[in-house]
């Protein structure tokens, strides 16, 4: 009758260690933690329950004493493969491939099977691979920070105010809306260092915003199946195309200037000779018409055209929209195509054309943002449904976003 009472005392006391370690350190896969510490006083009454001599009551608080605590990353692996690594509809190397797990993707473990071969699934993908090829437990855990990317995005307020500073106190730099979100840089207990945007000097707007505010995702990159690479390799060429005959327009339209320029020298050579009527010259130079048809038609040509290369670089000074550009090199290339010319710089491109009002906003129009000293470093095209598209920031590249993600400075109509 007394094994009872004295085996409850010892199980809630291991209990309590298991506890107070399991708040204190991490565990991780493949590493036991035993439990072997006395912790205030608790070990002086596992030692009286050891000393009574019942082989039972020792048999069971050994047992506790042995209890592992595993990793929460048990199940995480993530792909050390120098490139990438083949996933296989079955667990041989002689199977078909479905998918590639990229080094530093991240895939959940299914099962784990002999001959060192797992089962994964990643994103759309599932399949098998060799468990060699991935980090798991404390390794995938130490590699976290090193290949995940995290994101904050704006819950709990309408608009929240971006800090210089992690302080209440600190001076408000921008307001950002509800649902968006932005790359967390930093992160402390309260708050987190946010990238905003990227100007076209290649300096990074960031600010801190407190976490009570946002929700902080971790996301790894995923295995993508063959036919979602083939999608994307298609797509790909399909850009590459675009710029190709971007270029080649460019190509011909200089070449088209460059004889307009040779016939009018031999005009003005040949009137200064034969003292012939200039008016012969002005008769003869081609007429620079742009026939822009429908307007409605030509902005969602425009739009269009732009959304081609989402996904691709942000890069400072770049003039190239499938290799890389900044904000405004991107509406400037894209405006380009249409016979529309455009000054380089943000600044410049915030005097052309017309100045309109929200409420005037079409897709097509480009919207620009200003620092806290009230100097354009931003533009932006808008394409409708309240949003826009642009080469936001070193991280992110050309993507699309709210319209109003920043405060805006003016919005102008190039277009008619």
């Amino acid at each position: 009758m007394k094994k009872c009472p004295a085996l409850r005392v010892a199980v809630l006391a291991a209990s309590a260690i298991i506890v107070l370690l399991s708040s204190k350190d991490k565990a991780y896969a493949e590493q036991s933690t035993l439990v072997d510490c006395g912790v205030a006083g608790i070990s002086k009454t596992l030692n009286s329950v050891f000393s009574c001599g019942d082989s039972s009551v020792t048999d069971k608080i050994t047992e506790i004493y042995k209890t592992e605590l595993y990793s929460p990353y048990a199940n995480l692996g993530i792909s050390i493969a120098a490139n990438y690594v083949n996933i296989r509809n079955q667990p041989s190397t002689e199977s078909e491939i479905v998918g590639k797990l990229y080094k530093g993707s991240a895939a959940d473990i299914l099962e784990w099977l002999p001959g060192d071969w797992v089962k994964i699934i990643s994103g759309d993908v599932t399949g098998y691979i060799a468990a060699n090829y991935l980090a798991v437990g404390k390794d995938a855990e130490g590699l976290i920070d090193k290949y995940a990317e995290k994101y904050a995005t704006v819950i709990n307020t309408q608009t929240l105010r971006v800090r210089e500073e992690p302080s209440k106190e600190s001076r408000t730099l921008e307001l950002i809306p509800l649902g968006e979100s932005y790359p967390v840089l930093e992160e402390t207990d309260e708050w987190a260092k946010i990238l905003i945007t990227s100007d076209e000097y290649g300096n990074d707007l960031t600010g801190y915003v407190h976490k009570d505010y946002v929700e902080i995702e971790v996301i790894f990159k995923k295995a993508i199946s063959i036919e979602e690479e083939q999608r994307l390799i298609r797509m790909q060429q399909e850009a590459e195309r675009a710029e190709a005959e971007r270029l080649q327009r460019l190509a011909e339209e200089e070449e088209r200037r460059r004889q307009e320029e040779a016939r009018r020298q031999e005009e003005a050579r040949k009137a200064a000779e034969q003292k012939k009527n200039e008016q012969k010259q002005s008769n003869n130079e081609e007429k620079t018409t742009v026939n822009i048809g429908n307007v409605s038609q030509l902005r969602k040509e425009i739009v269009n055209y732009a959304l081609k290369f989402v996904g691709n670089r942000y890069v400072y000074g770049g003039n190239s929209l499938t290799n890389g550009t900044d904000c405004s090199g991107f509406v400037k290339l894209v405006f380009a195509k249409f016979g529309i010319s455009l000054e380089r710089q943000s600044r410049q491109q915030a005097k052309q054309g017309r100045k309109i009002s929200e409420g005037e906003l079409k897709p097509g129009d480009l919207i620009f943002y200003a620092n806290s000293s009230n100097v354009v470093n931003h533009v932006a095209l808008y394409i409708g449904d309240g949003k826009i598209v642009h080469a936001a920031n070193s991280r992110q590249g050309i993507i699309t976003s709210k319209y109003n993600y920043r405060k805006i400075y003016t919005i102008r109509n190039v277009i008619d």
